[in-house]
């Protein structure tokens, strides 16, 4: 993001100050603890991986397991992100059929009870299970596992405030999903994640890693 661009961003959050801009420190510190975070809870939880990839081919075994899409990350640069997959293969072409029903705007999209989803995808979802693959993610460097969650459609979209968002790396968790998730829209969302990571802190991001664990427990949030 040129800063020609930042110097004019205006919006919800024009008052804070800023812009975004880490530390080298602080970025060497944040890709340490994610290479260790990712390094360990992915063999650890090996054996829960394999048997959510296994309900889900035996459940359709024509269907890929994973589910690729890509997302909008770090400075507007596109990536692959994983999940296991939670919908019926062709959900995206379904997506159009089903616009007008969506509770936010376009190009952001949330059915509360979207029909696309499969039974043990909802479990899935409930749980937050689907995302453990974006560990792997964090290891390619894609992502972190706390910081602005990416979205599914691209940077244009975005209202010019909205892009200082897309400074941090997109994350796992960070305090859309602990503190809004599905009660915010994006705009909400965006105020709030600028804020947040406004004043990087290895500290604050291990606080709200720690948050995110009840919140997930408890389901918070989740449609």
């Amino acid at each position: 993001m040129s800063s020609s661009l930042a110097s004019m961003r205006t919006g919800p959050v024009a008052e804070l100050a800023g812009p975004i801009r880490p530390s080298r420190a602080y970025r060497v510190a944040k890709r340490t603890i994610d290479l260790v975070v990712a390094g360990v809870c992915l063999p650890l939880l090996a054996p829960v991986l394999l048997v959510i990839a296994a309900v889900i081919r035996y459940s359709d075994p024509g269907a890929p397991v994973l589910y690729r899409q890509e997302r909008c990350g770090r400075r507007g640069e596109p990536f692959t992100l994983l999940k296991f997959r939670t919908m019926v293969p062709n959900a995206h072409e379904l997506r159009e059929s089903l616009r007008a029903q969506s509770e936010v705007a376009w190009p952001d999209f949330r059915l509360p009870d979207d029909p696309r989803v499969t039974p043990f995808g909802r479990f899935l979802r409930r749980t937050s299970l689907d995302e453990l693959p974006q560990l792997w993610n964090v290891l390619r460097g894609d992502m972190s596992i706390v910081g602005p969650r990416p979205t599914s459609f691209t940077a244009d979209t975005y209202a010019l405030w909205q892009t200082e968002r897309l400074e941090c790396k997109p994350g796992i968790t960070g305090p859309w999903q602990v503190e809004g998730r599905n009660s915010m829209d994006f705009t909400e969302r965006s105020r709030l994640e600028i804020g947040f990571f406004r004043s990087p802190s290895i500290a604050r991001e291990l606080g709200l890693l720690v948050r995110t664990v009840p919140v997930v427990l408890r389901r918070t949030g989740i449609a």
